[in-house]
């Protein structure tokens, strides 16, 4: 069973909504707020501006943050000695130093420091040569 009517949008009567514009409203509108707007253009801040400065700070302490440590390292760790191993590849590769100049160079300290007491027992040394194929070219040369 079917209670509900039919509507039809058409044939109901219209509410009025109580509001009306009063007559010739329209007609000097445009004249009406034209005369309410100032006269003179109000000054305009950007926001941009006023973040401007805060941006630039930051931008600063940026930069610094990422110099400091290139700074500290280039002035404070830099080392006047050069470490060993780049000294001995620079002479090993270097082919103009002679053994003879490396002797000259030396001092008393040096030749002390270089001194190796090596206590190897001579059986491990004559089982290191008879295991090695090449003994025949170290007896020969």
């Amino acid at each position: 069973m079917n209670i509900m009517k039919t509507f039809k949008l058409d044939n109901e009567p219209k509410i009025e909504s109580g509001f009306k514009t009063p007559e010739n409203y329209f007609d000097n509108f445009s004249a009406r707020v034209m005369e309410q707007l100032p006269k003179e253009e109000p000054k305009t801040i950007s926001l941009f501006s006023k973040r401007k400065t805060w941006i630039y700070a930051a931008a600063a302490i940026l930069v610094l943050a990422l110099t400091i440590p290139v700074v500290y390292t280039n002035f404070y760790s830099s080392s006047s000695e050069i470490d060993e191993a780049t000294l001995e590849n620079y002479i090993s590769y270097h082919s103009t130093v002679s053994d003879a100049d490396l002797v000259n160079l030396l001092d008393e300290k040096d030749i002390q420091k270089i001194n190796v007491d090596l206590n190897i027992d001579d059986k491990l040394i004559e089982n290191e040569l008879s295991q090695d194929s090449n003994l025949e070219h170290y007896i020969l040369n």
